[in-house]
Parts: C-alpha cells; structure tokens; sequence
C-alpha cells in the first residue's frame, strides 16, 4: 500500500481520498484551499479534519512553506483530485514516485476549467477522463491513463459529471496509481496539433442567442445545467434557463415569427422559437429569484396558456 500526498477539493477530492483509504492506503498529508470567509468549509477539508489528517492550507503551493511540508510527508505518490491552485513542478516532483493529476476531459482536448462542459456545449458525443503527470503547463502534462465514455443526445452537465465523469474518475485515480507504484505506467506525450483550450464557462458563454440553431441552443443550455444557466431576456426580466426539451417543427412553420419570441405557454411550461424547431423550458430561475417551474413563472406574470404550437411539432 501507498503513502500518498494528497492534494484536492470539493465533493471529488472528499470521494477520492475515501476510497483510498478504503483500500488500506496511508494518507500522510492533504493540502486543501484556504476557508473564504463566511463560506462553507470544503468538503474535503472538512473530512480530512473529521479522520484525523494532517491538513495543510497554503495560499499558494508555490510557497516555500508548501514544499517544505510536502517533503516532511515522505510520501511515495501525490494524487491531485480536483485542483484549482497551480501546482509548480517543483512542488509535484517531491514524491518519490511524482504526482498524478485527474482531468475531466480526454486530453489534450478541452485543457481549461470548464472542461465538462464545453464537449456538451459543442455537440460532442465523446468525453472522458485523463489522468495525467501535471507540469508547469496547464493540463499538459504526459497522459498516464484515459478512459472515454458517451454523452447522451439529452444529457446535462449534471448527469455527465455526477453519473459518468465523477465514479470514473475516482476509479482510474486508484487504477492509475497501481501503475505508477509498479513501474508499469506508460506516458504518452500530448499531442499539441490536437489541443484545445476553453476559459471558464461565464456569463458572456451562456447568452442564449436565438438566432442559432435550435440544436446550439439546447446543447448550451445542457451544457449549464444545473451551473451557471444558460440565460435570456423575456419581458425586460433575465431568467436563467434549466431542464428544457427540444422540439423540431415543419420547414415552413416558423415563417413570420422570430427567434425568441414565445411560442407557446403550458402548465408546465414556456416555449421559445428557435431556428429550426422551438426549445420548451421547463425550469427557470429569474434574477433575485430561486429555481421555479417555467409553467409557474409564466402564471405569476399573467402569460397566458397558448397550446397551438403543439401541432407544429414533428413527431420523434
């Protein structure tokens, strides 16, 4: 069994670190992000406390005080689960058998933060997981182990992640630090004429733009649910865009009516035109406000229920 540095946050660096120690691996230390006043303590932070861990908050692991503690574990690997802080090569080397990284992506496509949710966004039908040896480079380093799996026509980023990205990432974490222990890894180099880099997925990248086709339309909106939303304006109120379904209409219906204009209002529901077919939303959450169905919304600013759209609809 290992000695292992461990260096992570949130939800998945809390699932990783369990199932290390699950297996009878010794965790000599975890370095966590620093508290944010007035907010919630880190997940992992907060476990790595109730086992009993020695746990380290550095501002910057570039810091001598990070390195200097990172040498006093005399760990044999560094496992990185969902990191945020740049991590210098200086820092990863320390443990005698270096320091293996996850990335929710099959690098080197999509390197960068939102690395989730741009393959959603972009229609893809292919993602995965890499583990990899991080370098001074963003997500550059040489590949360790990948493994890939599908993305459904209607998957979010929630499902993705939670149902896909998340088990097979904590799974390949210990797969791949079972090679690297045994000296039986392989680490291919990257690829750069096939690198892809995308920056956070921000207010700007969630605008709906109706006049796209209805397919960019809802794979966006797929791809920001359920965080940040996908957004649009109706009525002079911005409105955050969650659960949706896509509908494709007759070549000829739209004719006359402009993309984003309401097409139609259910119980449950408001729908918007689009080109090429309609997007029914039927979650939303108004600015100020909380997540609500779009069917109440549409009832509480006195829209009325418009069913004709419904015979526009090709059948699936």
């Amino acid at each position: 069994m290992a000695r292992i540095a461990f260096i992570g946050q949130q939800e998945f660096g809390k699932a990783v670190l369990e199932a290390f120690i699950a297996r009878g691996d010794t965790i000599a230390g975890v370095f966590c992000i620093p508290d944010k006043p007035g907010a919630k303590q880190d997940a992992l932070k907060a476990d790595a406390i109730a086992l009993g861990l020695p746990v380290f908050t550095f501002a910057s692991l570039r810091s001598p005080e990070a390195e200097a503690a990172m040498r006093s574990l005399d760990a044999d690997i560094g496992i990185m689960a969902y990191v945020l802080q740049f991590a210098p090569q200086d820092f990863v080397n320390i443990p005698r058998h270096g320091t293996i990284q996850y990335h929710p992506s099959l690098l080197p496509l999509h390197r960068g933060p939102s690395s989730i949710s741009w393959p959603v966004a972009l229609g893809r039908r292919e993602t995965g997981i890499t583990i990899f040896r991080p370098t001074d480079g963003l997500d550059e380093g040489p590949v360790v182990l990948q493994k890939t799996c599908a993305i459904a026509p209607d998957e979010t980023l929630g499902e993705l992640y939670f149902n896909k990205l998340f088990p097979l990432g904590v799974q390949a974490l210990l797969e791949a630090a079972d090679l690297v222990m045994a000296g039986r890894h392989e680490e291919r180099v990257q690829d750069e004429a096939h690198a892809t880099y995308e920056g956070w997925m921000q207010d700007e990248e969630c605008e709906i733009h109706w006049p796209g086709h209805v397919d960019t339309i809802y794979n966006l909106i797929r791809a920001c649910n359920p965080a940040p939303g996908a957004w649009t304006v109706l009525d002079g109120v911005k409105l955050r865009v969650y659960d949706c379904r896509k509908h494709v209409v007759g070549r000829f219906v739209s004719r006359g009516h402009k993309p984003g204009d309401v097409a139609g209002v259910t119980d449950t529901s408001i729908v918007f035109w689009a080109q090429g077919g309609l997007i029914e939303v039927l979650k939303l959450r108004a600015e100020g406000g909380g997540k609500i169905s779009a069917g109440e919304y549409a009832r509480q600013r006195g829209l009325p229920i418009a069913t004709d759209w419904q015979s526009w609809v090709r059948p699936a």
